[in-house]
């Protein structure tokens, strides 16, 4: 399937839903990556200790950066403003709760590799 029949079918409700249904499908993405982000971030500053935040931080990566993309395709793709009940609103929503879940994810990735560093090497 080209990239053009891809964003055919998709603007006609065949990958991702028509209506809200795609916009929900991202919110709840980037809803989720939000809580793995937020967990791994609590796991690396030593709040909980069950699991690894090494791998909730990437996990928060990628899984914000499905949702971010899942709310672009959607926004791509509607057609109408927001009030036509198409999800506009919705995808628009969605960017930010992805981009978040990055961030976080970035950010329990960097207090993982500032708590890997030996004793001897840490600023003062």
């Amino acid at each position: 399937m080209s990239a053009s029949a891809a964003l055919m079918a998709a603007a006609e409700g065949g990958i991702i839903g028509d209506g809200r249904t795609g916009a929900n499908l991202a919110l709840g993405v980037g809803l989720l990556g939000l809580a793995v982000g937020w967990l791994a971030l609590a796991r690396a500053g030593g709040r909980i200790s069950t699991g690894n935040a090494r791998t909730g931080g990437m996990s928060a990566i990628a899984v914000g950066m499905a949702g971010t993309a899942l709310a672009v395709l959607h926004l791509a793709t509607s057609s109408g403003g927001p009030g036509t009940g198409n999800g506009l609103v919705g995808a628009i929503v969605a960017i930010p709760l992805g981009l978040g879940a990055v961030l976080l994810g970035r950010r329990a990735l960097a207090r993982c590799h500032r708590a890997d560093r030996p004793a001897d090497r840490m600023p003062v």
